[in-house]
């Protein structure tokens, strides 16, 4: 899959091991190596092995929420040019493959 960034910062957490050891608890930066190395991996969001992949939808907006450790998790949106959707205009998250990195903290913020 492909994996864009909403901001710089987002970007360099996510690519910079010395960043998010710095922005994030240690054991959350090394908790999100391993997902995104997952995302990289995989052919679509439906094909994530770990985190607890789940759809959360706010504000109309759907999102791809994976657990990190310690309570936070990694929030994903599809990022397509036009998004993949099925007869009802809804996303269809197996045929995504193309995510933007949208935030990174605790579930509950």
């Amino acid at each position: 899959m492909e994996v864009a960034f909403d901001s710089e910062l987002l970007r360099s957490i996510c690519e910079d091991r010395a960043v998010a050891t710095k922005e994030l608890d240690p054991a959350v930066a090394g908790t999100l190596q391993r997902r995104l190395a997952d995302l990289r991996a995989a052919n679509a969001a439906s094909d994530l092995p770990a985190g607890h992949p789940r759809v959360s939808i706010l504000e109309k907006d759907e999102y791809l929420l994976i657990d990190l450790s310690d309570g936070y998790v990694i929030a994903l949106q599809a990022n397509h040019r036009r998004n993949p959707t099925n007869e009802g205009g809804e996303l269809e998250w197996g045929r995504v493959s193309r995510l933007k990195v949208i935030r990174i903290g605790r579930d509950n913020d």
